[in-house]
């Protein structure tokens, strides 16, 4: 039996020669720098110093302006982001108590950081696929440093409350007195499943993290859109943690680049991830949500980790298409799940196509039952 290393290690390896459908399709650090060196010529930008200045100052007030919001903050990382975000406005309301979700990037895949490093107190805002509403804020008593709500919900399959639960939610909060932070890494691709612009989106929000990356396709990097006096907390938090970095410029350039590039294309990519979602059922695939909120969901089908592994890999090896990624065993037993973000690779071919791909390759002659 192959480990989960060396499956991935083997992935990896046929990915470099082959074509992606999920995801997009990798570059290499000499064509990413060509490109950037390419926009940065192009729109005439400058260095940043310490975070000040140049490429960096050109994005925040870019994203600010987006999200409404004053002001914007970049950080290396989202990790440090929302860390530096969640204590700042802890200390403000003197409580270190913070409500959040279960399924929380924060609570998931960061070791524990925002109780061990910043000695925050976490309570479940919400508990498994389940998107937070004002009675979700009401069950969580006491005093509270902040709220935080992912947007949208990534280990739920992406999964994002409906336009007015937000609206009710935002209300509760500033009416309690509550801070109330989005983790809005896919905020991007969020807005076009409620119809609504990305200042309207932030409008609701006391402050928002986005990525750089995830979406917007840069190498790396952060922002945190919130008031200007927080603006100020924040560069000092972003100080003490270490991500002042000399210069941010290269990652900047590229956020720069994704939000003319990508900014429009999220609709899009949303609505052929619906269009596969669907051609998918009728193959006896489940999805979850069963219709996409965004262009990013999560694919079901009847097998074994193991078995379905060596099939999606032996595929990209022997004919140099990556059908999608790795396939884990799924909470019903004799079912595997995987993750599947349709962006400009997967646009390009027909859904109906790519659904016949991923039965011939995971299915292999079975039928969902």
């Amino acid at each position: 039996m192959s480990s989960t290393s060396d499956l991935r290690d083997r992935l990896r390896a046929a990915s470099a020669s082959a074509e992606p459908i999920f995801w997009r399709a990798p570059s290499s650090p000499a064509a990413m720098f060509r490109e950037l060196a390419s926009f940065a010529d192009e729109h005439g930008v400058e260095w940043d110093r310490y975070g000040e200045a140049g490429a960096v100052a050109q994005l925040e007030a870019e994203v600010a302006e987006l999200l409404g919001k004053p002001a914007a903050v970049m950080f290396p990382s989202g990790v440090m982001a929302q860390q530096a975000t969640l204590r700042a406005w802890c200390d403000r309301s003197g409580s270190r108590r913070v409500a959040l979700p279960d399924l929380s990037h924060l609570v998931r895949h960061e070791q524990d950081g925002p109780r061990r490093v910043l000695g925050l107190e976490l309570e479940w805002l919400t508990t498994g696929r389940e998107t937070p509403t004002a009675g979700a804020l009401a069950g969580v008593g006491g005093r509270l440093g902040a709220a935080l709500v992912e947007l949208p919900l990534r280990d739920a399959g992406c999964l994002l409350p409906s336009w007015d639960e937000l609206v009710d939610l935002s209300a509760a909060a500033r009416r309690r007195g509550v801070p109330l932070h989005a983790d809005g890494a896919r905020i991007w691709e969020s807005v076009p499943h409620w119809d609504r612009t990305l200042a309207e989106a932030g409008e609701l929000f006391d402050s928002m993290y986005v990525s750089l990356y995830k979406g917007l396709g840069s190498s790396s990097g952060a922002l945190v859109v919130c008031p200007e006096d927080l603006a100020g907390e924040l560069r000092s938090w972003r100080t003490r943690m270490g991500g002042t970095l000399y210069s941010m410029t290269a990652a900047a350039v590229g956020g720069l680049g994704g939000l003319r590039e990508q900014l429009t294309r999220f609709g899009e990519h949303r609505a052929w991830a619906i269009e596969l979602a669907a051609a998918l059922h009728a193959r006896g695939f489940a999805t979850f949500p069963e219709v996409p909120h965004i262009s990013t969901f999560l694919a079901y089908a009847p097998g074994t980790a193991e078995e379905v592994n060596e099939r999606v890999i032996g595929w990209a090896e022997e004919h140099g298409v990556v059908p999608s990624g790795l396939w884990h065993a799924a909470d019903v037993p004799g079912w595997v799940e995987t993750e599947l973000a349709c962006y400009d690779a997967a646009v390009t071919h027909d859904p109906g196509e790519v659904a016949d791909l991923l039965a011939a390759v995971v299915l292999a002659g079975r039928t969902a039952t």
